[in-house]
């Protein structure tokens, strides 16, 4: 019985290796030999990708090109000798000392000092003239206010041309003369020296209305548009008619402006 155990183990081992494990083998080496066919097959295929193109040619081309002789060596010159460093002691000069500053002497005869001469005297600078405004009267003519003494003695007042309204213009007197101060402010933005004639209307309590610029002098001096302006405080006596004065009447007014020295 034990003799027989081994073999009986033999034909069951040969009976697996028959079976099975053959079929199995079988199969291993079929599927190694497909991967070596397709290995072999793309390293053909590589092989022709790689190479070279049908009827494709390599030229090699040659060209002369002259090459200049290399330059022969330099000599070598020798290395210049070091200068020799020689050390010498140095010598310690002695410090002199700076001798004491002396005083000057004294001047015991000193020059008096020579005094500048004196400047020449200045000039007096003149004072500019300063322009004055003024109602001038001059009784020799026969335009502007003038003072013919009390109205109600003098004779009538004197006919001079014809009002802007062709009524009669007659020589004006004052009743009181503006003053500086109240034709400055008007009269400041004209040129002068010069005058203006303007034809104005009386009206009770002295005062004019309705004036009309006649003429200025010099043209353009803009003194005839500031003293119609300023007009409005005139006070002018009206025109003496038959013993008596005509308020309503027209008269000639006459203002210069001029120019004088002022006080110092």
């Amino acid at each position: 019985m034990v003799a027989e155990q081994p073999h009986g183990l033999v034909v069951r081992f040969g009976a697996l290796w028959h079976g099975p494990a053959r079929r199995k083998s079988a199969s291993l080496v079929i599927a190694i030999a497909i991967e070596a066919l397709i290995v072999l097959l793309l390293l053909t295929l590589g092989a022709g990708i790689a190479g070279d193109k049908d009827g494709e040619q390599t030229v090699t081309e040659f060209a002369a090109t002259d090459f200049a002789s290399p330059p022969e060596p330099e000599s070598e010159q020798p290395p210049e000798p070091q200068p020799e460093i020689t050390t010498t002691s140095q010598v310690v000069q002695p410090v002199t000392q700076p001798e004491p500053l002396r005083p000057p002497p004294l001047n015991l005869n000193p020059q008096p000092s020579t005094e500048p001469p004196p400047a020449p005297p200045q000039p007096t600078p003149q004072p500019s003239p300063s322009p004055t405004i003024a109602a001038k009267i001059n009784p020799g003519r026969t335009y502007g206010p003038a003072d013919t003494g009390n109205p109600r003695a003098a004779n009538d007042s004197q006919r001079v041309g014809t009002a802007p309204n062709g009524e009669p213009l007659y020589a004006a007197r004052w009743y009181r003369e503006p003053t500086d101060s109240e034709l400055a402010g008007y009269l400041s933005t004209a040129n002068g020296p010069g005058a203006a004639l303007i034809a104005c209307k009386t009206v009770p309590d002295y005062y004019v209305e309705d004036c009309v610029l006649l003429g200025e002098s010099p043209a353009g001096s803009q003194i005839g548009r500031a003293v119609m302006a300023a007009a409005w405080q005139f006070r002018v006596r009206p025109a003496r008619i038959g013993g008596r004065e005509q308020f309503g009447s027209w008269v000639r007014i006459r203002i210069d402006y001029t120019l004088r020295q002022a006080p110092r």
